[in-house]
């Protein structure tokens, strides 16, 4: 396989590269997403909606940062945060995505950083050397990949709830056939009772999966004096007794602040292309649809929770971005270059870019069986609004 190096090395290593194959592959910084679901045993689909949530994957501009706990199943309905709160505190959430982070052995409480170092791009072993020497340039990695990787830490609680159109479609008929009665009754005749018999019918007929989804989002707290407490009083390589007991006693120390949340009833999904002999992709395909709406939206709104998307090819301008992450003719994004300041790794932008009309990839989950315009484009094209000499492995971030 043919590799062709976009970027050369930044820092420690690290690079923006691609495969020319069928499938472009970049590398770049993502933030992290755990995915929660509050499923409601006592409502219809309870089970199945619990089943195709489980099959939902992480969003490709993430990294996967899930717990074994999925799904969590409650008979209150969420007014507010409070319940989230609560779950989250008594089940210790944050400290457990620290825990992830740094594949710390719960019997041992031995850590390393692997995955910090996966995630950050870095070359390992130069990494390890830093570090091992306690060096400013090892601290400035660890500072950089906790600032960027660690703190960009998100927790996504869905609140879904289904909503029986069938049932609604019933009383909607009956109100129409007493409506109909009652006009006969008052006129003398017979005609508004056919009228409303058969306006009734046609809305008892009327059926269809549709769901409200309710998404909280929460960010790990990874500031100064959380990051100083965990290596100094918890981070240990090798099993220690004391270090271990320590970080188990002050799992209450980490926390995840509440950023804000997004409602969706996915009232728009079409189900062309949904095989309606198997109900289990209709509740996906409605779930899924009013989920990615739901993120797409706390992407535009909350600065901390935005993406970035490398652009894979400047003739033309195209990025592995679309419908599904919200963009439409009037989105614009801001493109930036990878520049290193004081050992750590930022980002500084050298122009603006807006999506060509009749050029957006619909990437959303079975825009393809549906036959939606735009389904059928590998990437989504833009045109330059400002700047000059963009390429390939730069990054591009919505502007709000």
């Amino acid at each position: 396989m043919k590799k062709i190096v976009l970027l050369a090395m930044l820092a420690w290593g690290s690079m923006v590269s691609y495969a020319q194959t069928d499938s472009l592959t970049m590398e770049y910084r993502r933030s992290s997403l755990y995915s929660l679901l509050i499923n409601h045993d006592d409502q219809k689909f309870a089970k199945e909606i619990s089943d195709v949530f489980l099959q939902i994957p992480t969003p490709d501009k993430y990294n996967n940062h899930n717990l074994s706990v999925r799904v969590v199943s409650m008979s209150t309905k969420l007014k507010d945060t409070e319940v989230v709160n609560d779950f989250i505190e008594k089940n210790q959430i944050a400290s457990r995505l620290v825990s992830r982070w740094f594949n710390r052995d719960p019997f041992t409480g031995v850590c390393d950083v692997e995955l910090v170092k996966k995630r950050g791009l870095y070359d390992a072993n130069e990494f390890d050397r830093e570090l091992a020497a306690r060096s400013k340039r090892g601290v400035a990695m660890l500072e950089d990949a906790g600032e960027e990787l660690i703190g960009n830490t998100f927790l996504v609680v869905n609140d879904i709830r289904y909503i029986d159109r069938e049932e609604t479609g019933k009383a909607i008929g009956m109100g129409l056939r007493a409506l109909g009665m009652l006009a006969d009754a008052y006129m003398g005749t017979d005609n508004f009772t056919d009228i409303g018999n058969s306006m009734g019918d046609m809305m008892e007929t009327l059926k269809g999966f549709k769901v409200n989804v309710n998404t909280h989002l929460f960010q790990l707290v990874w500031d100064e004096e959380t990051s100083m407490a965990f290596y100094t009083k918890y981070y240990t390589s090798t099993p220690d007794k004391a270090k271990k007991i320590a970080f188990d006693e002050n799992r209450g120390k980490f926390r995840l602040k509440y950023i804000g949340s997004q409602k969706s009833s996915g009232k728009n999904v079409s189900f062309i292309g949904v095989n309606l002999d198997e109900p289990e992709q209709m509740i996906r395909k409605a779930c899924q649809r009013a989920i990615d709406e739901n993120i797409a939206s706390l992407q535009k709104n909350f600065e901390a929770f935005k993406v970035k998307t490398p652009l894979v090819s400047v003739e033309p301008l195209c990025a592995d971005i679309g419908m599904k992450e919200g963009i439409n003719e009037d989105s614009r994004f801001e493109v930036l270059e990878v520049v290193m300041k004081d050992n750590k790794i930022e980002y500084k932008k050298v122009g603006e870019i807006k999506p060509v009309p009749g050029m957006i990839r619909d990437n959303r989950y079975m825009a393809s069986e549906e036959g939606a315009a735009g389904s059928e484009l590998k990437y989504t094209t833009f045109k330059k609004i400002s700047g000059h000499d963009f390429y390939p492995g730069m990054l591009i971030r919505e502007l709000k």
